[in-house]
This record gives C-alpha cells, structure tokens and sequence, in this order.
C-alpha cells in the first residue's frame, strides 16, 4: 500500500462539546528491497553463421516490483561467457552479434548476464543464455502465388487488406521477410513480417501486377502476385440473379470452386462470347450453413439480362452446375417467410461498398462489398 489518508477529529470537554477535524495523509516510501525479474529466468536463442556484425540474438526482457524511481533503467552487464567479445548487450537488454560467427568454430556459447535495478542500494539479478550457431540458410524461400479478385462500386474502395502471401522456408530457423518495390507503394503495401497486402483507397478499375518478393535473409524469391479490380455499374443492382449453395463457407468456395463454378456459370447463361459474366458479391445467410453468390450478366452492347431470362437458363442447366458444387436456390425474388405471392414481392437490393468481406485462401483472394437484400409484400 502506497500510502493512507486519516481523518482525525478532537473534541474538547466544554458543553456543548466543540470538534475539529483535520486529514492526515501518510505516504509509505518505496524501499529497493525487489531484485530485477527475468522472464524467462533462463533464455536459449540461435544465430545462423555469417549473419552480419549487429544482428539481433535476443531482447531480454526484465521487471521490478519496486516503485519506478527503484526499478528501471536497469543496467545490464555481460558476466561471464564472453571472453573474447564475441557479444555487446545495450541498454534496452537486445543481445546482438560482434562477430561474424561460423558453425565450424563454435556451435554454443553460455552467457551469464546480470541485470541491476536504478535503487539505492542497487539490487542485481542474473540470468544464463544459451546461443546456439547453426549453419547459414541452404533452401531457398518457396511461395505460392496469389491471385486477388476486388469488386467494388465505381470510384468508392476504402482500402483494407486484401489477401496474403503463403510462403515457406525448410530451414527450420529463417524468418521470412516480405518486400514490396517501391514505385507500387502509393497504391499496395506489404506487411514486412506477416506478407499482408493491404491495398489503398482509390484503386481505378483494371490489372495490377505487383513485383513482390520474399527473403529468408539470404536467398530472394519474387512472387506473383495478381490484383484485378472491377468496378460495378449501379444498373448492375437491379439486374442481379441469387443462387444459394448448400454446406460449403466463403473460404472453401473461394478457394475450391469458384474458378470450376464460374467456368461452368458462363457456358450456361452467356449467349454469346461477346457476353460478361460479373459476380458481384458472396455473402454467408446468417443463421445457416448456406452461402450466397449474386451475379449480373452484361450483354455485349452494354445492356443487362433481364433476371427471369437468367433464372430460366439457370433452371435449365442446374443439373450440369450442381456437378460442380450443391446449389440450394436459384433466387431472383428472396420472399422467403413472407405470406404474399411472388408476384406481389417486392426487392431492393443495396450495396455497402465501405463494408468490405474479404475472403483469403492461399492462391485466390476475393474481396467484395457486403450485400443487404430488403424484401417487402405489396399485396
């Protein structure tokens, strides 16, 4: 407890008796009676040889329970195990090469490092780390490319992430880190460590083929790495057809079907090659295990298909479509739960286009708006 606040009172012997209070606040002062804390109490790291001099082993990491004037900055002190210099610490406890190690020299070595706290008197900790050389990267970086699909509404992407690169190395302790050049840095970003694409705001319709690459700190691999934004038209909206799947999530549909799916989709409703085919978003129905997929087909002279024209061709071609993945509806009019005919349903449909679902598997990333389907009976 650091300190106490009393409220005293006196009262005299008079009648009637007369009372005064006073508060007394009682501060405890802090006695550097806590040793620094290593967490863990003991470290073990690994350098690969011919690492550059100054490259990060280990970040030691200490505490104090005493007050701060007691506890940090601690004072770190390499003790024993460095004999030759092979090691600097500096203050913020970051263990750091000053050497170029090699695996044929020495495959170990054991530090006894000391900690102390800033108290009067000073208290000290220790703490052993074990460093162990392994052998400089032999496999090169193996990574999958990425191909990324965003569907947006004309001149409104917000930006966010959009995909991310799977990359793997054999040597066991590599750390991968991921680049991006920099010409491609006002539209697309990279996260360094974890290989996340982040995309900018703004991104105009059309291809995007980013030069990425992925390092292992010795061997620099580029990926390829796809971006195709499509912009919708708001004539889209009221030309769109719904089918419903049965059982499968956004991922697996993304990741397994979509390219089968979409292949088979246009033979079945485009009348001529001429035609566009335009998913327009996949969407997960609350509550269930289905999932959503609505699309507009653009006639070659810029007009839309009608949906009821779209339905009929999806009617009569389901059996060829559902030997790609079960279909549960094909949906123009979703009137589900609602006591009126079809014919006096009525839908709108709008797009949140700041409201972005990505969809992120290994090789395919689709990125769309989220979709709300408003269904009134005019009857």
């Amino acid at each position: 407890i650091s300190g106490y606040s009393l409220v005293v009172q006196a009262r005299d012997s008079g009648t009637p008796p007369l009372s005064s209070s006073v508060t007394v606040n009682v501060d405890i002062s802090d006695v550097n009676d806590n040793s620094p804390v290593f967490t863990p109490a003991n470290y073990t790291a690994v350098i690969q040889e011919n690492k550059p001099v100054g490259t990060s082993i280990l970040q030691l990491v200490v505490t104090d329970k005493d007050s701060f004037h007691n506890g940090p900055p601690f004072t770190f002190t390499i003790l024993t195990g460095n004999e030759e210099e092979e090691f600097t610490l500096d203050p913020h406890g970051v263990l750091r090469s000053a050497v170029i190690f090699k695996h044929m020299v020495a495959t170990e070595y054991v530090l006894c490092v000391q900690a102390k706290d800033s108290g009067k008197p000073q208290q000290v900790s220790h703490t052993y780390v074990q460093v162990r050389v392994i052998e400089e990267s032999i496999h090169k970086p193996t990574a999958i490319p990425l191909e990324i699909f965003i569907v947006t509404m004309e001149d409104d992407f917000p930006g966010g992430v959009i995909g991310k690169i799977h990359a793997t190395d054999q040597d066991v302790y590599d750390v991968l880190t991921y680049t991006l050049k920099s010409e491609q840095k006002s539209l697309f970003k990279v996260n360094s460590h974890d290989g996340k694409i982040i995309a900018l705001g703004g991104l105009d319709n059309g291809k995007y083929i980013l030069n990425v690459s992925v390092s292992d700190g010795r061997f620099q691999v580029p990926i390829d790495v796809v971006v195709h934004v499509e912009q919708l038209l708001q004539e889209m909206l009221q030309n769109t057809v719904t089918i419903r799947f049965e059982n499968v999530s956004p991922e697996d549909f993304v990741g397994l079907h979509m390219h089968g799916f979409r292949r088979t989709l246009r033979n079945a409703v485009l009348s001529q090659k001429q035609d566009s085919l335009h998913i327009i978003s996949i969407q997960p129905v609350a509550g269930s295990n289905q999932l959503d997929m609505l699309f507009a087909v653009q006639m070659h002279n810029s007009g839309f298909y009608k949906p009821a024209y779209l339905i009929q061709k999806l009617t009569n071609a389901r059996r060829h479509l559902e030997n790609v993945i079960r279909i549960s509806a094909i949906l123009e009019k979703n009137c589900s739960g609602l006591d009126c005919q079809e014919q006096h349903c009525e839908q709108s449909l709008s797009i949140d286009s700041h409201s972005l679902m990505t969809y992120s598997t290994a090789r395919i990333s689709f990125v769309c708006p989220r979709f709300y389907r408003n269904v009134r009976c005019m009857c």
